[in-house]
Order: C-alpha cells, then sequence, then structure tokens
C-alpha cells in the first residue's frame, strides 16, 4: 500500500514530541492543525504552541482554526486529502472533521481505556495510588475517549513516580504506538475493538479545588495527590503562621509512617526540616513554592524564613 496522507492534530511538548517520532520516522505528514497562538506573559508576547514551532521547523503546513466547524477551515482541511487523522492532545473534534479521512481519525489516549477517559488522565492515576496505567489508540466517535480501540501498552508506576516523569515516559510509550498504529493500518491489518463496560475511573480537569491538600487524609492519599500534581500544576495549601496565612505550592516531598498526636496539619519544622502532620504519619517537605516567591528546596527556605510554633497547614 502508498503511504498514508497524515494530518496531525495537537498542541502541547507531548504532541509535539510524538510528531517529531513520526517525521523522523518517515511518515508523511502534508499538514498540521494546532491551537491558535495566544497572548502569554508580561509582554503578552503571542506564544506559539509546541506542534507549531516543530512543523515551521518541518516546513508543514499548518491551519490553527478557532472554530472548527468554520467553512474556511474545512475547506482548507479537505485541500490536504489526507487518509488519516491523527490527534494528540487537541480537543474535541467535530463529526466534519473527524470523519472527513478516508480511514477516519485516530487519537492517542494517555491511559488505559476506558480507565480514566478526560482531561488529565496521568494526574489522576497517580494522585488515585494506581500501580499501572499505559496509552491507547482508538477511533474517535461522537462522544468523548468512547471510541473502538486499536492498540494499547502498559506501563507500571513505581511508589515515587511523579506527573513529571510519567508524564515524559508515556509520551515517549505513546510516540511509538501512534507509529505502530499507522503501520496497522498502511498494511490493511487493522482489528478493533469495542471499550469493555466498566466502572469508570474519571480524569477530570484539574481545578483550584481538587488540587488543594486536605491534611486530614491517610498518608498515602496526600503523597499520592502531591506527586501526582509535581510538576505541573503543583498540590496547593494555605499556610497559617503567625496568624498569617500564606498560599503555598507542594512539590517534592517524602512520607514517614509513624504514630503521633499531633493535630493533623500540624506543621513541625527546626532549621534543616518541615514536616506535617497527617493520619498515620508525617509528610515531609523538601520543595515549596511560597506565593510571591521562587519554587526552592526546604533548607533554603529555612535560610530566611521561619514557621511559628503553632503553625498549620490547612
Amino acid at each position: 500500500m502508498n503511504k498514508l496522507r497524515i494530518v496531525f492534530m495537537g498542541t502541547p511538548d507531548f504532541a509535539a514530541t510524538i510528531l517529531k517520532h513520526l517525521k523522523e520516522h518517515n511518515f508523511e505528514i502534508v499538514g498540521v492543525v494546532t491551537a491558535a497562538d495566544k497572548p502569554a506573559g508580561r509582554g503578552l508576547k503571542l506564544n506559539e504552541s509546541a506542534v507549531k514551532k516543530y512543523a515551521q521547523s518541518q516546513n508543514i503546513s499548518i491551519l490553527q482554526p478557532t472554530n472548527l466547524k468554520n467553512e474556511a477551515f474545512l475547506a482548507a482541511l479537505k485541500l490536504f486529502n489526507a487518509d488519516i487523522h491523527i490527534v494528540v492532545a487537541f480537543r474535541m473534534l467535530p463529526k466534519e472533521v473527524w470523519s472527513m479521512p478516508k480511514f477516519g481519525t485516530f487519537n492517542l489516549h494517555a491511559s488505559l481505556l476506558p480507565e480514566y477517559r478526560g482531561a488529565a488522565p496521568i494526574h489522576w492515576a497517580i494522585i488515585n495510588g494506581e500501580t499501572k496505567t499505559g496509552v491507547t489508540t482508538f477511533f474517535i466517535d461522537e462522544k468523548i475517549d468512547t471510541g473502538e480501540i486499536i492498540l494499547q501498552e502498559e506501563i507500571s508506576i513505581s511508589e515515587t513516580e511523579t506527573v513529571g516523569t510519567l508524564h515524559d515516559k508515556l509520551m515517549n510509550l505513546g510516540a511509538n504506538l501512534v507509529a505502530k498504529t499507522l503501520l496497522y493500518i498502511e498494511n490493511g491489518a487493522i482489528t478493533t475493538n469495542k471499550q469493555p463496560a466498566l466502572e469508570e475511573k474519571a480524569a477530570p480537569k484539574l481545578t483550584p479545588e481538587n488540587t488543594k491538600i486536605d491534611w486530614k487524609e491517610p498518608i498515602d492519599k496526600v503523597f499520592d495527590k502531591i506527586r501526582g500534581l509535581n510538576p505541573f500544576p503543583a498540590a496547593w495549601t494555605t499556610i497559617n503562621t503567625d496568624g498569617e496565612i500564606i498560599s503555598a505550592k507542594i512539590y517534592a516531598v517524602e512520607k514517614e509512617t509513624s504514630k503521633h498526636s499531633f493535630d493533623f496539619g500540624k506543621i513541625i519544622s527546626n532549621k534543616k526540616e518541615v514536616k506535617v502532620a497527617v493520619q498515620n504519619g508525617f509528610i515531609n517537605i523538601l520543595e515549596i513554592k511560597l506565593a510571591g516567591k521562587k519554587q526552592m528546596d526546604i533548607k533554603s527556605l529555612l535560610n530566611g524564613f521561619s514557621f511559628s510554633d503553632d503553625a498549620k497547614m490547612e
């Protein structure tokens, strides 16, 4: 069979790495669809997506629609004459887009579907204490992350994994799976499976409400939440010290299982360490960012900051 003509749709680094992998393995990328440039930073300079930057470096044609049903966009997309569309970390597509190519459109999702459908599957797998996850390619249909599965690849999650380390592992695993999926389709060897009807584990969008630490939870729940949000967007809390309320983001931590009689959230600190009392033990804070200050290791913080004797995380 002739090489597939591919239109790639994606925006962040995760997607750009997969696009690069396909290009380097000689797949025929005829066009890219990515997010419109957005003003960012103090100077509101237009920020280009990682996918756009890579596509420009390779002289790949780029479309940046704000409305995926816009007639001019659909006409321009049709001109690529793609055999297949690939979606990686983009947005929900209208039927006019995903049904356009001869072989349809497939998506790469960073979970073992049907588990963790939604916006933040890598984070929630760690937050919920899972010991395995993976990547899935599936054909897009009318609903979100429900289409027939093409291929899956599984990976284990270590007890100290963070969303940062797992993101990169899944990104590389996903690049190989997308390439493998394309070869299956090119060779006419494709078979799909309907997603099993399991009790769903959701992966909703991260919000200030669901990323705040609850220090009353058991030690493992607190630990998993912090590492599942490290380094982005980071779990957060408020610190009550000397009657002042300070917002803080918590990054690297360790857990120390032990019995104690402190109130949950109580901060125990000296010149070298800071730990917080939780159910069944303590969370030792290794990296933190106080509002208005840089992220730093705990020893650097303690050089110029001290907690009151009655300080608490709230």
